[in-house]
């Protein structure tokens, strides 16, 4: 296959993957594999933050899906236009919706119908006519430009295969002097090929993910500045996990040299835009 053949393929597993993710409850993700699949003894809160403290939380929208709290860090104000991209069943969008207020708007993007049909669903239950969730590719969001003061995602940019157009286009949304906080899994050191490339860890958990330099490089090379880290921590992979894919030695290897998966928190802000006095636009 060519490369947009490739990137097809994936996206299509992915999305057939997420769509059996939307039937099943949090329970039942959380005790799976990445959300599918059976694994004996698999600890997925080394992935999923707790979101029920959180002020617009949603339990029906909670799917254990994330790898992190990106509004945590998100800056978000009473009236902003917030995107959620990936946004699931809606368990950040809800989230952010308690933030921006009745003044403010969210709008999340996911490109499984399933989703999107749950997502609404809960968002009719609820009574929100501030929040919409709208079907699309994060490859081409389906937002006109300069639209949203914050862009947020949790865990779903390392399944999108073309990175550097998924960022432009977060950059292309986002008003000048906005900001996005985003929430991923990146990698540090190599991995092993069996670990990356698996079809089940690609749909779910890691094998998406790129190096933690490349990701912030690609991020400064579509516009963004003050690119930064907010909040980091390691994903420990339970041995019953490793095991499926990898020898006892490369595991001993990849201790040793500290390489490994790893969730962050990212930031970044699409520069202000440069204004001429002569031209009467300050």
């Amino acid at each position: 296959m060519n490369t947009q053949q490739t990137a097809d393929a994936t996206k299509q597993m992915v999305r057939d993957t997420y769509a059996q993710i939307a039937t099943q409850s949090k329970e039942e993700n959380a005790a799976s594999c990445c959300g599918v699949g059976g694994c004996s003894t698999v600890d997925y809160t080394i992935f999923a933050e707790d979101y029920s403290k959180l002020k617009g939380y949603v339990e029906g929208a909670d799917l254990a899906l994330g790898c992190g709290i990106p509004t945590e860090f998100a800056q978000i104000r009473e009236g902003d236009t917030v995107v959620d991209l990936g946004s699931g069943a809606g368990n950040d969008a809800f989230v952010a919706r308690a933030l921006v207020g009745e003044a403010g708007k969210v709008i999340g993007i996911d490109m499984t119908p399933a989703m999107i049909d749950k997502a609404r669903e809960n968002a009719d239950a609820l009574g929100f006519n501030n929040v919409e969730f709208r079907l699309g590719d994060i490859e081409h969001i389906p937002i006109a430009a300069n639209r949203a003061d914050v862009v947020v995602s949790n865990c779903v940019l390392n399944l999108v295969p073309n990175k550097r157009q998924a960022f432009a286009e977060m950059y292309r949304i986002l008003k000048p002097g906005a900001h996005f906080s985003i929430s991923d899994v990146v990698l540090r050191g190599e991995l092993p090929d069996a670990l990356k490339h698996d079809a089940e860890m690609y749909a779910g958990c890691v094998s998406g993910a790129i190096q933690q330099t490349e990701y912030q490089h690609l991020l400064h090379e579509v516009g963004f500045t003050d690119v930064q880290v907010q909040k980091e921590k390691p994903v420990i992979i339970p041995a019953d996990v490793l095991s499926k894919y990898l020898t006892d030695d490369e595991v001993r290897q990849m201790h040793e040299r500290h390489d490994g998966i790893l969730s962050i928190t990212v930031y970044g802000k699409k520069p202000a835009a440069s204004c001429d006095p002569k031209a009467g636009c300050c």
